[in-house]
């Protein structure tokens, strides 16, 4: 291959300011802004567990004008950012920060896109299909997950016609991006056990997809490591601040490398999969993740076999599809060592013959033309059935 036969670019216009105690510099970035009237939208679990305090001091101390939206819920949907919209439109705010997980994050991106567009939320679906610049924005994830801090994506549930919607620009990346270990703190175990497993699938499927590049290739390699050493240590002890601080990078650098590459088979199911039915995406992935990378294998078996050794598996004496099928039983320990069904049945009964139906909306996923082996129909159906 020539030096210029793989082309590509790698943006990142977020600034990111990483590190225990980096909440409290909310304030200065702020100020840099020259902005004053701030929206903070977020859940109420964040607002009982104290998380606004210190968020709320930096803004005060700078004199900025703070209004609260704490109604997000689980897969956020068209009425939630249709309500926090209008306080943002009706308080002139000039800044929006989303303080929480995916949820309260992409509403945030919705929240700042709506303030300056006209319509509703899904009128924007796919690619740059807005006219008006969104609002700035300021994101802080306390789960070590999503990674949407640091992503052009806003996901918003159609709870009416059960589906999901990627909105996606360049522009609705948060001009800064706060990501502080502390924060991740009062995860309770199930929660950092999915939100982790989502993570490590957003690294696994960047790294071995066709549109992978060298510089996403070392965030998802770094990513898989991290979250191999230290998820199980975060589920076991909560309060453990290495462990803490391990996966929300292993979070950040897996969101990095997938940003630019797209994702895989898993994501292209866990999508419409939470439209139907629920169950958290996290848990949506790390179910689907093993029989995804048993499908995956042959597309790629030399990464495969690295992700085994990242996650610490020994492939010495051993054939090049040995050592691949290697990663696929390291994943599967890993789900059983922190708690989470390897199976569908044991959180959510799916209708067998809804599976078709969903299939098809599954195979028209931008993150199948990447996935390193081509599902047909036929394909993401069988894989959907093993992982019942």
């Amino acid at each position: 291959m020539k030096i210029n036969d793989h082309l590509f670019t790698y943006e990142m216009p977020t600034r990111i300011v990483y590190g225990v105690g980096a909440v409290a510099k909310i304030g200065e970035e702020v100020a840099a802004m020259g902005l004053n009237s701030v929206l903070l939208i977020t859940d109420r679990g964040v607002q009982k567990a104290g998380i606004l305090e210190p968020i709320l001091k930096s803004l005060d101390d700078v004199g900025s004008q703070v209004f609260v939206y704490d109604q997000v819920v689980a897969d956020s949907g068209i009425e939630i950012v249709e309500q926090a919209t209008k306080m943002a439109q009706e308080n002139k705010c000039e800044l929006i920060v989303g303080i929480g997980g995916g949820s309260s994050m992409d509403t945030a991106k919705a929240v700042a896109l709506m303030t300056n567009n006209q319509g509703q939320i899904l009128d924007y679906a796919g690619l740059d299909q807005f006219s008006s610049d969104p609002l700035p924005i300021i994101a802080i994830p306390t789960t070590a997950g999503t990674g949407s801090e640091v992503t052009v994506w806003a996901v918003i549930s159609d709870k009416v016609n059960q589906i999901k919607t990627g909105i996606g620009s360049m522009k609705l990346m948060p001009r800064v991006a706060i990501c502080d270990p502390e924060l991740t703190l009062s995860l309770p175990p199930q929660v950092t056990a999915a939100t982790g497993m989502d993570a490590l699938t957003h690294a696994i499927e960047s790294y071995v997809n066709t549109a992978t590049q060298a510089i996403s290739e070392a965030m998802a390699e770094k990513s898989i490591k991290l979250i191999a050493d230290n998820l199980r240590l975060a589920v076991a002890n909560g309060q453990n601040i290495k462990a803490r601080d391990g996966m929300l990078m292993g979070s950040l650098t897996a969101a990095l490398a997938f940003n630019e590459t797209r994702l895989g088979i898993a994501h292209a199911w866990s999508s419409p999969l939470g439209a139907f039915y629920p169950v958290s995406h996290g848990v949506a992935n790390a179910i689907l993740l093993p029989n995804v990378m048993e499908f995956n294998l042959i597309g790629n078996p030399q990464k495969f076999v690295k992700i085994a050794e990242l996650m610490g598996e020994k492939t010495q004496g051993l054939t090049l599809m040995e050592a691949a099928r290697k990663s696929v039983e390291a994943v599967r320990n890993l789900m059983t060592d922190i708690g989470l069904p390897l199976h569908f049945k044991e959180v959510v009964d799916i209708d067998v013959e809804m599976i078709p139906k969903i299939a098809e909306e599954v195979l028209k996923s931008g993150n199948n033309l990447v996935n390193p082996h081509r599902p047909d129909l036929t394909d993401l159906i069988e894989i959907c059935r093993k992982s019942l």
